[in-house]
């Protein structure tokens, strides 16, 4: 490890400005976190009761959901004490910790995106071996082996960011410790961290969205051979949400961390870590459910349920 005794916190600038605007960047943030708890918790609740979601397919999304409360909640209430005092000072462990956890969960849910684009390129390009390909232990074997990736990245990243020397001044210029905002803060070189963090957030996003693209080219030529338009438009809308999800989260993250000029920019970096912290774990759940039929009946079927029993 490198000489890191001279200093024992950090302090997180986050975003700078009024005593109004403090509050308001809480008041979002603390309905924005609220929505996502509900929502998520909301998403996982009806998958778990719902006999009709026991696919592959709502396992990885239920999955999905959990992974989206875990990657908000290590980000969103810090920072809204932050906002809410004005304190602003993490301790040096504490930042260690939340990196760790952040490139934890966020990795894996690179991952795991990639593993539901396979899971409906098997249910529409090989329906009749979905079941068998798709077993529930190859199921949880590959979210076994996101979680296995997902914790080979973050021990990487934050073994080598924190091995660096810190010294005066200790401040970082984002509201949570980040990899490339962290390792501006050193004073030691950084190049060989800036190389390996680049290295490997662009081999995941380069291998995770290939196979996504790869899944998609078979899928797109799979749908436009089927005869029924019927089952062209159900076998488009179940892959939609996904898309959509899959566009959100790897378009915010090559912004970010799988560019060579990723930190370069951490003012504008701030505004989109924003997106992919605190917005996209609210949106996911939205995003499948508005263009899921079978989550909005699934939904329909328990709150039935609930008020018959009242």
């Amino acid at each position: 490890m490198g000489n890191h005794s001279k200093i024992t916190q950090f302090v997180l600038e986050g975003f700078s400005g009024p005593q109004e605007l403090q509050l308001g960047l809480f008041f979002l943030f603390m309905l924005l976190y609220i929505v996502t708890l509900i929502w998520n918790i909301g998403m996982i609740t009806i998958i778990i009761l719902d006999p009709q979601l026991q696919s592959p397919m709502y396992f990885f999304l239920k999955n999905l959901s959990f992974l989206d409360i875990c990657y908000s909640s290590v980000i969103t209430p810090r920072a809204m004490v932050s906002f809410a005092t004005g304190q602003k000072g993490i301790f040096y462990n504490a930042c260690a910790i939340q990196m760790f956890f952040f490139s934890l969960f966020g990795t894996t849910e690179c991952f795991i995106l990639a593993v539901m684009a396979y899971d409906r390129f098997t249910a529409i390009c090989n329906p009749l071996l979905y079941n068998i390909i798709m077993s529930r232990k190859t199921c949880i074997l590959q979210i076994a082996a996101c979680y296995f990736f997902g914790f080979i990245n973050c021990c990487t990243q934050t073994s080598l960011t924190f091995s660096l020397s810190y010294c005066e001044p200790r401040e970082i210029n984002q509201f949570f410790c980040d990899v490339p905002a962290v390792m501006k803060a050193a004073c030691s070189d950084t190049f060989v961290n800036e190389i390996v963090l680049l290295a490997l957030c662009g081999f995941i996003i380069v291998i995770t969205s290939t196979i996504v693209l790869i899944s998609y080219v078979y899928i797109v030529a799979t749908i436009l051979h089927m005869a029924s338009a019927e089952r062209r438009h159900k076998a488009f809308s179940t892959c939609a949400s996904h898309i959509m999800a899959v566009t959100l989260f790897f378009g915010t993250a090559f912004f970010m961390y799988g560019q060579p000029g990723a930190m370069a920019s951490p003012n504008q970096g701030k505004v989109v870590s924003i997106f992919y912290t605190v917005v996209i774990p609210m949106l996911n759940p939205l995003i499948y459910s508005l263009r899921n039929k079978e989550v909005k009946y699934a939904l329909g079927r328990q709150l039935k349920k609930v008020t018959f029993f009242k």
